[in-house]
């Protein structure tokens, strides 16, 4: 009884930071076990990154500035699109634990209602980190090289930290709508490839057709992009980087609460 009054006197906040701690430990328990996503994890970003270099180099290069590769013009594009499309991870983990009524078991515990989503949104920013490194890695591999310092990759790893929590929240709110896992593929399917296919992703933006080129110029992913290859290789910053942080912080301040407020009246119907 003492042990039970002790628990509640915690703060509501401390008790709802270790509920999302458990979460997380669980979340990232089911990557680790789950072959299938470690292998996606780690075999996906490679085969993009080498067919898009070999495919594409050729052609592309004629449209780069002077002095740039395409191998490391491709390198920043690569990795926010890895972090766009494994945000889905977040999405599909979301929708699978309200259908197989795991949340319905939590609901029986005295839980934060954003633990479950804190959990699959933290661990999907470890995967996240992990695809990014083994790309990194198959980059140096086949030829990439940055001149970029500490400080810069420091500033890197900042910015691909707000856009994966940024992106993972927006699935969230995907995982808690869709009604299926399916449905949840479909649906982020259609955000994230025109987002990442319509952007300086692949191709320079001034590239496109003039009826997209706005578009393109203009969206979130081009601006981490060009924050990103910016800070790795030295092209032209313009007002990437603080665009960049507008989209992310922006999309976080609307998202965590909708998400938020999505779950808990799902999960209390």
């Amino acid at each position: 009884m003492a042990v039970e009054l002790e628990f509640e006197k915690k703060p509501k906040f401390w008790l709802s930071f270790v509920d999302s701690l458990i979460m997380i430990k669980r979340s990232s328990t089911h990557i680790i076990r789950n072959t299938d996503q470690l292998l996606g994890t780690f075999f996906q970003p490679i085969m993009f990154l080498v067919l898009f270099a070999a495919v594409f180099g050729g052609a592309v290069s004629m449209s780069l500035p002077a002095g740039v590769d395409y191998l490391e013009f491709l390198m920043a594009g690569i990795i926010v699109q890895t972090v766009a499309f494994g945000s889905t991870t977040t999405a599909v983990a979301v929708t699978s634990d309200l259908q197989r009524g795991i949340v319905d078991r939590f609901r029986s515990l005295p839980m934060s209602n954003l633990a479950v989503l804190n959990g699959h949104v933290v661990s999907d920013v470890f995967r996240n980190a992990l695809s990014t490194a083994v790309m990194l890695v198959t980059g140096l591999v086949i030829g990439f090289r940055s001149d970029a310092t500490f400080v810069e990759w420091l500033a890197i790893a900042g910015i691909l930290l707000l856009f994966t929590l940024a992106f993972s929240w927006l699935a969230a709110i995907i995982g808690v709508t869709a009604k299926s896992v399916e449905g949840v593929q479909w649906l982020t399917f259609v955000l994230i490839f025109p987002l990442t296919f319509a952007s300086s992703t692949f191709v320079p933006a001034e590239s496109m057709v003039e009826w997209l080129r706005p578009f393109a110029e203009n969206q979130p992913i081009t601006q981490v992009v060009g924050a990103v290859r910016s800070l790795m290789i030295g092209t032209p910053m313009e007002n990437y980087a603080m665009m960049s942080i507008i989209w992310c912080v922006g999309t976080l301040i609307v998202a965590i609460p909708v998400a938020a407020w999505l779950f808990k009246r799902k999960t209390t119907q």
